[in-house]
């Protein structure tokens, strides 16, 4: 080991805090059975690191030096709390019984070893039946995945502040309720399936396709979301999280051709398909015709069937677009969403012109659904682009220009815009 200058250490700690903080978070919420107090440990613990790394040198497992280090920071700060109030607590009692190895890692065996991840594990918790189904997206997004307030509230379609209320609210129903840190039963694991499905796969919608900033994909994001729909088809391989997992690989396998050298966006129809990845797509095909040959055919495994039909297109005009209405008209019957109409509406579009999905949206926003939803104006300018009517077309891109928060999304409709002024 070498010594350490302060800019070397402190370049290090970002890359660990990017890559890692999410799995030490999981893995103190665990150990502490506190939220807060876990935050509070695994930031006390960076801060030490600092101090102590650029001093001495940089230990053999930063990760697990960083959960010890929360760890012992967490009961120092319950030990201060009980001689203030003069009393002892439940909480520092137990963690202070928690069996900690030589590197720091809890040494307790899970019960069943499939379930050896703390992410997964809290992913569960967070997903209890005890909290609301926004409470639980929010949740994991925040506590999980690491996603800011207002990238959930993006997602969500509502205001930061209502999404931090719904968090606070969460994290206290937790601690009232007791509710563990631990992975269902087996007989529990259905009920809580689908839920865990839709955390997944918001995780990986923000992974690939940012809800703000200057990139169009957050890798770290779609890649965790991945793993974790490995992990979940291993513990359990119900068709629609094989479904969900084919649909995430067969979208990942494009997202080398979802942007330029430069950053900006490109659009399917224009994306050079020499570029996307053909292990991937072969993959999710594969996971596709075993999810559909089940007898319970689900969205996520719909949707999986739509991205196959685009992934074996060999090029955008020889896409199959009656195989995909037909998938459309299925997936509404099981999920009838605004955002589901608005898909069937494009494709309605490319199978019978755009004057069919211009009409289709039209109805969508009049009913008040995706108003605040900055592709459904920009569909609908392209629908008008195309059909020559640029007063509306130019309207409906300005409407999806001011909703728009990620860069390349901005630029696209800035050029868009610029091409009707021409």
């Amino acid at each position: 080991m070498v010594e350490n200058s302060e800019q070397p250490v402190r370049d290090l700690l970002e890359e660990i805090y990017h890559t890692e903080s999410r799995r030490i978070l999981a893995t103190l919420i665990h150990l502490l059975g506190d939220f807060d107090l876990a935050e509070d440990a695994m930031h006390d613990a960076f801060k030490a690191a600092l101090e102590q790394w650029q001093r001495g040198s940089v230990p053999a497992n930063p990760r697990a030096w960083l959960i010890s280090a929360g760890r012992f920071k967490a009961i120092d700060q319950l030990r201060r709390r009980a001689r203030f109030e003069m009393s002892s607590t439940p909480l520092d009692e137990e963690i202070a019984s928690v069996p900690i190895s030589e590197n720091g890692l809890d040494k307790t065996e899970p019960d069943n070893a499939e379930f050896n991840d703390d992410r997964l594990r809290l992913i569960f918790t967070c997903c209890d039946p005890a909290l609301s189904q926004e409470a639980r997206m929010a949740l994991t997004l925040r506590e999980v995945c690491g996603l800011t307030t207002e990238e959930i509230a993006y997602a969500f379609l509502i205001t930061p502040s209502t999404l931090a209320q719904r968090i606070v609210r969460a994290k206290t129903k937790i601690r009232g309720a007791r509710i563990p840190y631990e992975v269902p039963s087996d007989d529990e694991l259905p009920d809580r399936l689908d839920a865990v499905l839709q955390v997944i796969y918001l995780v990986f919608n923000e992974g690939y396709s940012a809800s703000s900033g200057t990139s169009v994909v957050r890798a770290d994001l779609s890649n965790e979301a991945i793993r974790l729909g490995h992990l979940l088809m291993e513990l359990l391989p119900d068709p629609e999280v094989i479904g969900l997992l084919a649909l995430m690989l067969l979208q990942e396998s494009r997202r080398s051709a979802r942007s330029t050298s430069t950053g900006d966006l490109v659009l399917l129809e224009d994306q050079d398909r020499s570029l996307w990845n053909r292990d991937l797509i072969t993959a999710g095909l594969t996971l596709v015709d075993r999810a559909m040959s089940s007898q319970h055919v689900g969205s996520y495994t719909l949707q999986g069937a739509i991205a196959a039909v685009h992934a074996a297109a060999p090029t955008a005009a020889a896409t199959d677009w009656v195989q995909i209405v037909r998938l459309y008209d299925l997936l509404m019957r099981v999920n009838p969403s605004p955002v589901v109409k608005l898909n069937r509406a494009v494709a309605m579009a490319m199978l019978d012109g755009p004057l069919a999905g211009l009409k289709l949206i039209d109805v969508i926003l009049e009913r008040g659904e995706l108003n605040e939803y900055h592709l459904a104006h920009a569909a609908r300018a392209e629908f008008c682009r195309r059909l020559g009517r640029t007063v509306e077309a130019r309207t409906s891109y300005e409407k999806a220009l001011a909703l728009a928060q990620q860069g390349p999304e901005r630029r696209f409709l800035e050029q868009k815009l610029r091409e009707l002024g021409e």
